[in-house]
């Protein structure tokens, strides 16, 4: 078959939807050698995270080349891309990150688009209303004219039928995998040398995403605030709710025990998952939650949020609690550190239950709806 994907993501992007692209890409091209894969990108950067595509054979990549599509590049991405991808003869087109161009229903290619959330629909003040406005046409559109909808979690599925009234049988719920780097255990010099470099206390627990009002970081410091002596590192970047962050910091004079770090080298991130004793992930609500499956496969223990898809990602052995109280968060953070052998289970059944979010199920689901359009 010959397979094309929207990889303006995987090019542009380096946190959720950029990872979820350039890993669905590589296992699917590794997993099916003989088929040809095109990447269709409204722009040419340059991203160290996209190093396999020059070593895979199956891989090309495709940008505009005339005057007007490099100057408009979103348009090329919603309309101007279409005779790019007839004259490829595509069999399957793949938009990976909630959108396909306009027109493809007419074009004898099949297509697949991939829902990752409706968390704007769900939380609408967290949007503005032109986002939001723009979020739903393209959403839903995708949605109604693509042959195949893949969505990221049960949660998300739901979310599709109640939100556009999409019928169940169009969509196919595909979990996220995680890049391999994190199955991969890292050596003691190895932790070392990260620790050193990024200047990380010996013990502490680990927050990893966009620092922003939905992941929910206010609560994990009010509760770190009434820890004795627990140390967090915090991965991420944010604007405006960053600041608030770190405004409490300041207050609260939690200078000493919590580490803000930003441009995080990737390679470096396995490294530091290993080394946490706990992965907090606070968030109120997710598509899927892919730092839970990277904590998993470290075997680092997580506490994430009761309800919506956490446990689709996490498993019956990752602690479920109600985020938005403080105390219930501080309780069990408490109760798992001074509980070794209650962390050591969760390591184990935490990595075995991660075995299903692996590249060659995830891949082999893939082809298969590939296959069955």
């Amino acid at each position: 078959m010959k397979i094309g994907f929207d990889a303006k993501r995987a090019f542009f992007n380096n946190t959720g939807l950029g990872n979820y692209s350039r890993d669905t890409i590589k296992i699917i091209s590794d997993y099916k050698k003989n088929d040809q894969f095109s990447l269709y990108t409204p722009k040419l950067v340059r991203n160290e995270r996209l190093h396999f595509v020059n070593s895979q054979k199956n891989i090309k990549v495709c940008a505009p080349n005339s005057i007007k599509d490099k100057l408009f590049p979103f348009y090329w991405r919603s309309f101007g891309c279409l005779k790019k991808l007839k004259s490829d003869n595509l069999d399957i087109y793949h938009g990976l990150s909630n959108e396909i161009p306009f027109g493809i229903e007419h074009s004898g290619i099949k297509s697949v688009v991939t829902i990752h959330d409706l968390i704007f629909l769900r939380y609408p003040k967290l949007f503005s209303f032109f986002d939001r406005s723009i979020y739903y046409k393209k959403f839903k559109s995708s949605c109604q004219r693509a042959d195949k909808i893949i969505a990221i979690s049960q949660q998300t599925k739901k979310d599709i039928i109640d939100y556009f009234s999409i019928k169940e049988k169009k969509i196919q719920v595909i979990y996220q995998g995680c890049n391999t780097i994190f199955k991969q255990k890292v050596g003691k010099k190895e932790k070392q040398s990260v620790m050193h470099k990024y200047n990380l206390p010996g013990s502490f627990i680990l927050y990893v995403g966009t620092i922003e009002e939905r992941k929910n970081l206010m609560s994990l410091l009010k509760a770190v605030k009434n820890l004795h002596n627990v140390k967090l590192v915090v991965i991420g970047n944010g604007k405006k709710y960053k600041q608030k962050c770190l405004e409490y910091i300041y207050e609260n004079k939690l200078n000493s025990n919590v580490f803000i770090l930003k441009n995080v080298n990737f390679n470096d991130l396995p490294a530091i998952y290993q080394s946490a004793e706990i992965m907090v992930y606070p968030s109120f609500f997710e598509g899927f939650g892919i730092p839970i499956v990277e904590a998993l496969f470290s075997k680092t223990p997580v506490i994430t949020t009761k309800g919506g898809c956490f446990k689709e990602a996490g498993g019956p052995d990752t602690i479920y609690v109600n985020t938005s109280s403080v105390r219930d968060l501080k309780e069990s953070i408490e109760s798992l550190l001074l509980n070794k052998n209650k962390r050591e289970k969760i390591k184990i059944n935490g990595v075995n239950f991660a075995q299903k979010f692996s590249d060659e199920k995830i891949a082999k689901k893939l082809y298969e709806t590939y296959k069955n359009l």
